[in-house]
C-alpha cells in the first residue's frame, strides 16, 4: 500500500485523484493544492513548490512512495531533477519528466527543432527574438495568410496567436518581442506555417522505453460557440475521436509516438510520464502542432474514465521501467466533458460564488476545476476561471453529450457560462 502526493489544484488533478484513489495499492492520496473535489477523495495539503525544504519535510513525514505531477509548471521548473539530485529523495518516483524532457513542452522552439531532427511530421517554422525583429516582419511577408505566432515558453494555453491579416500579424509580432506581451514567455516567437485541418489529441505514458497508448480526445479551446472568441485553457472534450480509425491512429504511432520516444532515449533523456500530442489531420496525414509534457486538460476529464485498468499499476510500471509488461484496457463507450466557467473568462472575472446543485447531478462525474470549500458548512464557491466539468459516459457520442449537458442544467452560480455546442464538428 502506497502513500501519493498529487500535484496540482485543477479538473486533471481531480480526474487522477478520482481514479487513483480506486486503486487497491493507495493507503493515502494528498493533494498540493487541491481544491474542493479533491478534498472529497483525499487530503489537500499546501505546498510551495519552489521550497524544497518544505516539500521534503512533507514528504519524508509522511512517508510519501510516489509523487505524480499534474501541470507543466513545476515540472519545466526542474522538480523531478531536484528530487534526483537530493539523496533522501531520489528513491522516490516522479511520474512526469525532467528538466530537459519537459522541454518539449517549455520550449517552442526546442520541440520544432526536436521535430526536425528526428523527422517527425510538423509545420515550416522560423524562431525570432527582440534582436532579429525586422527578420521576423520580413518572413510573414514571406508567408500566406493565417499567420501562427507562438510563444517560445509557457503562457498558461494563451501564448499562441492564428491571425488572418498581415498588418496584425507583424503588430502582434512585435507586441511579443518588444513590447514582452507573453513576459519571458516570449523572449522568443516561433512563426509556423499554418496548417489546415481537423484537430485532436492523443497521449502516452512512457517509461522512457516502452510505452500505453491512452485513449484519443477532441477539445475544444476557443470560448465562443463556433469555435470563435479567445483561446481558454478549454471549454470541453469528447473521446474516442470519430475520424480517428485505426489506420490513421497506427500512421500516428508509426510516424509521431514511436520517433518521439526514441529520439527522447537518443538524447539520454530519461523521460518518465505522460506525452501529450497535439494533432492536426491535414487529409489524411498527422501532424504534430505541439507537444505537451502532461495530460492535457480538459482532455483528462473525458480520457482517465475511459481507463479500466487500475492507473497505479500502470505509474509504478513507469517508475520501475516495467510499462511493457503491464495491460492497460480501455473503456469502449465514449465520454464527453463539458466546463463551466466564470462570466467574463479568459479575461476578467470574479471568484468566491456558491456553487447551487451539485447533489442533483446524476449519471455524471463533476471534476472540480476552480473551487474551495467552507469547511464549516460544506459549501462550495468559485475559484477560478474554469470552475466545473460535467463528464458522462455512453454508447454514442451524441448521448454522453446530452447526459453531460442535462446535468449541467441542474447546476448553477452566478455568472456561470458554457459552450452549448461540444462536438459540434463531429456530428
Amino acid at each position: 500500500m502506497m502513500n501519493v502526493l498529487l500535484i496540482g489544484n485543477g479538473g486533471r488533478e481531480h480526474a487522477l485523484a478520482w481514479k487513483i484513489t480506486q486503486s487497491k495499492k493507495v493507503s493515502q492520496l494528498y493533494i498540493s493544492p487541491g481544491n474542493a473535489g479533491t478534498g472529497k477523495l483525499g487530503v489537500n495539503v499546501n505546498l510551495n513548490l519552489s521550497d524544497l525544504v518544505a516539500i521534503k519535510t512533507f514528504i519524508l513525514l509522511h512517508k510519501i512512495d510516489m509523487v505524480i505531477v499534474g501541470p507543466e509548471a513545476p515540472l519545466v521548473d526542474g522538480l523531478h531533477d531536484q528530487f534526483l539530485s537530493d539523496e533522501d529523495l531520489k528513491l522516490i518516483p516522479v511520474i512526469g519528466p525532467v528538466k530537459k524532457g519537459a522541454m518539449l513542452e517549455g520550449s517552442k522552439d526546442f520541440a520544432n527543432a526536436f521535430m526536425k531532427k528526428y523527422d517527425i511530421p510538423t509545420a515550416d517554422y522560423q524562431t525570432f527574438t527582440k534582436e532579429t525583429l525586422q527578420k521576423g516582419m520580413d518572413y510573414l511577408e514571406s508567408q500566406k495568410p493565417p499567420y501562427v505566432l507562438k510563444a517560445d515558453g509557457l503562457a498558461a494555453g494563451k501564448g499562441v496567436l492564428i491571425l488572418d491579416s498581415l498588418e496584425e500579424a507583424q503588430a502582434e509580432l512585435e507586441s511579443m518581442l518588444a513590447g514582452e506581451k507573453f513576459g519571458a514567455a516570449s523572449q522568443k516567437v516561433v512563426i509556423e506555417e499554418f496548417l489546415d485541418g481537423i484537430e485532436l489529441s492523443v497521449f502516452i505514458l512512457t517509461d522512457g522505453d516502452s510505452y500505453k497508448i491512452l485513449p484519443e480526445a477532441k477539445d475544444y479551446k476557443r470560448i465562443g460557440e463556433g469555435n470563435s472568441g479567445l483561446n481558454t485553457g478549454g471549454m470541453g472534450s469528447v473521446s474516442p475521436v470519430p475520424f480517428a480509425d485505426k489506420q490513421f491512429m497506427e500512421k500516428v504511432e508509426q510516424k509521431i509516438i514511436k520517433p518521439t520516444v526514441e529520439g527522447l532515449k537518443a538524447e539520454n533523456i530519461n523521460y518518465k510520464g505522460f506525452i501529450f500530442f497535439g494533432l492536426i489531420k491535414v487529409g489524411n496525414e498527422p501532424y504534430v502542432i505541439e507537444y505537451n509534457v502532461r495530460m492535457g486538460d480538459p482532455e483528462a476529464e473525458s480520457v482517465i474514465p475511459r481507463i479500466k485498468s487500475d492507473i497505479m499499476d500502470l505509474f509504478i510500471g513507469v517508475a520501475e521501467g516495467t510499462l511493457d509488461s503491464k495491460s492497460i484496457e480501455i473503456d469502449k463507450r465514449h465520454t464527453a466533458a463539458v466546463f463551466m466557467v466564470s462570466g467574463g473568462y479568459p479575461e476578467s472575472y470574479g471568484k468566491g460564488f456558491l456553487i447551487h446543485g451539485l447533489e442533483k447531478v446524476t449519471n455524471s462525474i463533476v471534476f472540480h476545476a476552480g473551487t474551495s470549500i467552507d469547511e464549516l458548512n460544506q459549501k462550495v464557491f468559485t475559484n477560478g476561471g474554469r470552475v466545473l466539468a460535467v463528464c458522462a459516459y455512453a454508447n454514442s457520442m451524441e448521448k454522453a453529450l446530452e447526459t453531460a449537458y442535462e446535468n449541467v442544467r441542474r447546476l448553477s452560480f452566478q455568472n456561470m457560462y458554457y459552450r452549448k455546442d461540444i462536438g459540434f464538428d463531429l456530428k
